[in-house]
């Protein structure tokens, strides 16, 4: 019990002492980096003299004036010219601004042009550990400056109590991403744009940028109606529109100014992530496609078998297999908000560690 209780504390001083310019979330003020894919010498995907580094270039300048016109943002891109950046280096940049967020923008494209929609991506469950990985890393570097100790108030990046507050801060970032995907997708689903959903995948430039991030995919450049949507001035106001919108809700939900200037993570407020969407005729309610979220409870190399009483009573628990590794999860809900009552209860059971992760509808 005292070793349960010193790792609390131990961990609730981490968190509460670590400065601003150790995690980008306390950083002033909010930092958003804008990715524009491809580039220089990779065009990405193409259809006829539609080419994807030309769109997402495009919109991310276009959103990056807005940004630069809200007070309390700050804009850094990883391109801002038709060059080509490595996606090493993207994350580089990413990293070293100690941003708050992190935006990919992307476009698709297949062989049938009857493919469209908007989806955007977070972070693989498979690849967390990676992502801590990276972040020990990243946050090695403080034993190289004087003085550490004492303006690091004893933070050590080996140290297995700093290494749970990391991992706490992984998951929270998992969380934050699936927010703004969320968000992002139903603003586009409001102007009548067809969403086919936030995924989580193993994306190396998300997983290997330590912080909140997302890659948005436009549309299908493949699609001839939407290619030439996505193309358009028009289109692309109404995109970068869109995506300004959601990151502001997030920045008033998850970030906001404290009384000495400094900014901290605000308490979650989210809205359903449902929209009313005009129809031509009518009017309907527009659930976002191919998603559904669940609560991860546990992971280890042990199976165990999925009746409730050995989940504390709670139920539905379905479980994956990763090599040799077993995720057991609780719920299966098409609605956030439902989850996220699930995961209070899962919390209220004793999995504090506890966090919402999503599938793909199929």
């Amino acid at each position: 019990m005292l070793v349960k209780i010193a790792i609390k504390f131990v961990l609730l001083s981490f968190l509460l002492s670590v400065p601003s310019t150790l995690f980008a979330q306390q950083s002033n003020p909010f930092k958003v980096v804008l990715d524009a894919g491809h580039g220089g010498k990779d065009p990405g995907t193409m259809r006829g003299n539609i080419r994807e580094k030309d769109i997402v270039l495009d919109v991310v300048l276009r959103l990056g004036k807005m940004l630069e016109q809200h007070n309390g943002v700050k804009v850094v891109y990883t391109r801002k010219t038709d060059v080509f950046i490595e996606l090493r280096e993207r994350a580089n940049i990413a990293n070293k601004a100690k941003a708050n967020l992190f935006i990919s923008v992307h476009c698709n494209g297949v062989k049938s042009t009857a493919a469209k929609g908007t989806e955007t991506f977070v972070m693989g469950m498979s690849r967390t550990d990676t992502n801590l990985d990276i972040a020990k890393k990243e946050n090695g570097v403080i034993f190289l400056e004087d003085d550490y100790n004492q303006k690091y108030k004893g933070f050590d990046p080996n140290n297995p109590e700093t290494l749970l507050g990391l991992k706490i801060l992984q998951e929270e970032f998992l969380g934050q991403s699936i927010e703004l995907a969320s968000e992002i997708e139903k603003n586009f689903v409001q102007t009548d744009r067809f969403s086919r959903g936030v995924k989580q995948q193993p994306i190396w430039v998300l997983d290997a940028t330590v912080m909140p991030g997302v890659l948005i995919e436009l549309g299908f450049v493949s699609h001839p109606e939407e290619g030439l949507y996505i193309s358009s001035d028009a289109g692309k106001d109404e995109m970068a529109q869109s995506i300004f919108n959601a990151i502001l809700t997030y920045k008033n939900t998850f970030f906001s100014p404290s009384d000495t200037n400094e900014s901290v993570i605000a308490p979650i407020e989210s809205t359903p992530h449902t929209a009313t969407v005009s129809n031509n005729d009518n009017d309907r309610t527009h659930e976002l496609k191919g998603i559904h979220y669940k609560v991860q409870l546990e992971a280890g190399t042990k199976k165990i078998d999925t009746k409730p009483s050995n989940f504390k009573g709670l139920e539905p628990i379905s479980f994956t297999q990763e090599k040799k590794i077993y995720k057991y999860f609780y719920g299966d809900e098409t609605d956030y908000e439902a989850c996220k009552k699930r995961l209070a209860e899962a919390k209220s059971k004793g999995y504090k560690s506890a966090y919402i992760v999503t599938f793909d509808n199929k």
